[in-house]
């Protein structure tokens, strides 16, 4: 085992692309690729996995890392066999840890208050039953080496949702809001903050890598978008519900130290900070 070592499965994602700049500077960081156009064929740092093929325990055997960041998408089969395999990896280590990215899904069918660390998860959709399993297995296996990461709304620059509504207002097309649903969100960048001080201080259990206060959906949305541009798309509402319901996840019991926090306005400024420089410099 390579003592500052990370590996980062799904390092060629969204989240796991901006953990690996995070961290590439300060230790010895390595990534997997599933993607099969090459763009990571000729990076020797990237090692290319797809979890429906399996095969990761060579490849931990291979690099030795001590730190695994768990960030990459499969199914609930593969997915499962393939953090059996990282248990097996850090059973002969006891020195190793995983990091596993989750979700605000295993709360899904928790509708009436925003969900704590702690709070039982009980979930009506299939992602977040399949990140319930990973996560209990995890915990029943590697209680003391596990940290998960449970991630709300997912915003910053070029985050998928921020391109959509960027294309919805160029285009002046349909964007779908959720005026009854009260969220929270982060940013990747804050993520990547935030797992940073995680490694370094070498914390377990279960934290909420969440803003620390909540909006109504249709809110944020509209607000981020009257910061992008005079032309606004066109927002359609969806009710699934007459009164509002929770999909927020808030931090309570393992808070981090206030420099590694994120409220909504922090969210809507660094989202929209980058168009708005690109404006400025387009007037001078």
């Amino acid at each position: 085992m390579i003592h500052n070592r990370i590996l980062i499965l799904g390092a060629s994602g969204f989240v796991g692309n901006t953990l690996y700049r995070e961290l590439d500077s300060y230790f010895d960081v390595y990534g997997t690729y599933c993607s099969q156009d090459g763009t990571f064929s000729g990076n020797q740092v990237f090692e290319h996995f797809d979890a429906d093929k399996g095969g990761l325990f060579p490849l931990l055997d291979k690099l030795r890392p001590r730190y695994i960041i768990s960030a990459f998408s499969s199914g609930l089969e593969y997915a499962l066999a393939a953090h059996k395999d990282l248990v097996r990896y850090c059973e002969l280590l006891p020195e190793s840890r995983i990091y596993y990215f989750s979700s605000s899904e295993v709360f899904s069918a928790q509708k009436k208050f925003p969900s704590y660390e702690y709070d039982k998860p009980l979930s009506e959709t299939s992602c977040g039953k399949e990140k319930i399993a990973i996560e209990r297995m995890l915990q029943a296996e590697l209680p003391f080496q596990t940290t998960i990461l449970r991630l709300p709304l997912l915003l910053g620059i070029s985050s998928p949702l921020l391109v959509q509504l960027r294309q919805a207002m160029k285009h002046r097309a349909t964007f779908e809001v959720y005026p009854n649903r009260i969220v929270s969100a982060t940013t990747n960048e804050k993520i990547a903050q935030q797992l940073h001080y995680i490694i370094n201080k070498d914390l377990s259990g279960i934290f909420h890598l969440s803003s620390s206060d909540m909006i109504h959906h249709d809110e944020l949305f509209r607000e981020m978008a009257v910061k992008l541009g005079d032309t606004l798309p066109v927002f359609k509402s969806v009710f699934s519900s007459n009164e509002d319901e929770y999909q927020a996840i808030l931090p309570k019991e393992n808070k981090l130290p206030e420099v590694y926090r994120i409220t909504i306005a922090d969210i809507i400024e660094s989202s929209t900070l980058h168009d708005e420089i690109i404006t400025l410099k387009n007037l001078s």
